[in-house]
């Protein structure tokens, strides 16, 4: 549409999905904690989980739907980007301190994850498996890497990988995956340029949607999401179509459940992180 957002506003929106990166991560491992029997850290991660639906709160003026991007930009700014880097001195204490040492050294943890619900990295591949998932099987892609979108290419941050495809390499991943969720946020909050958070259109002008077909994807908290839309001219689109990441990952549990005791099934099918709502629209 001609519209290119701002510097500030491609800003900006690194530093919500980032967040809602965070928040979706701590939602899952404190499932996982649950459904492991570590109801402690289920405490701890859903403490760790308000403090970034506070940030959001800061920022959008709500927890969990924030209303942010629009064509052009964003519809709000961060006002005060020291507030939201004092929530993240929290968070990466309790996530270096609490988080981590659990999930990476933990021998009980260990004990219930290591080698249950193992994924090869063929079988990732041969599903289309995608985010977290595929690559605790060894797939080292990562949308925000391998085909940059906003400003993530001017960000330093890496991309954990492991090998095992088991419970215990996506708990590893989601785990140093926050770590650098923190590092882009740090980057990004003490790096935010001046100047508009959306493009400037004249009262008079009007959007003009050209017809085609236009791809998108980005990287998602559970992996790649892509969008298709289609449009004939108008302002409503022809056809739009959403490839969530539950929909390819979702497939992949009639691997790893395959030899494994029933009660093992749940951690198995949570480990993959799955959101039906996604899937079933």
């Amino acid at each position: 549409m001609e519209t290119p957002p701002p510097d500030r506003a491609l800003y900006i929106r690194v530093i919500l999905a980032e967040l809602e990166r965070l928040h979706s991560h701590f939602l899952w491992a404190g499932v996982a904690s649950k459904l492991i029997g570590f109801k402690t850290l289920f405490m701890a991660c859903f403490m760790l989980r308000e403090k970034v639906m506070d940030a959001l709160s800061a920022i959008s003026g709500n927890r969990v739907n924030y209303g942010m991007n629009r064509i052009g930009g964003v519809n709000r700014d961060i006002a005060e980007p020291q507030a939201v880097l004092n929530i993240l001195d929290e968070m990466e204490r309790e996530i270096t301190h609490t988080v981590l040492p659990i999930f990476l050294e933990d021998r009980t943890v260990a004990s219930r994850c290591k080698g249950v619900g193992v994924l090869t990295k063929e079988q990732a591949i041969a599903m289309g498996a995608v985010g977290p998932l595929a690559r605790a099987s060894g797939v080292a892609q990562d949308i925000r890497k391998s085909a940059p979108y906003a400003v993530y290419d001017r960000f330093e941050f890496g991309v954990p990988v492991e090998t095992a495809g088991d419970v215990q390499a996506r708990l590893v991943v989601h785990a140093l995956e926050m770590v650098e969720s923190c590092r882009i946020l740090r980057q990004a909050l003490q790096t935010l340029p001046r100047g508009p958070i959306h493009a400037t259109v004249p009262p008079s002008a009007k959007f003009k949607v050209p017809a085609g077909t236009a791809v998108s994807r980005v990287e998602a908290p559970r992996g790649e999401v892509l969008y298709q839309i289609t449009s004939n001219g108008t302002d409503i689109p022809e056809r739009v179509r959403v490839r969530t990441p539950t929909f390819m990952n979702m497939a992949t549990v009639r691997f790893t459940v395959l030899g494994q005791e029933l009660a093992d099934s749940p951690l198995i099918q949570a480990s993959c992180d799955p959101c039906y709502s996604c899937t079933d629209r």
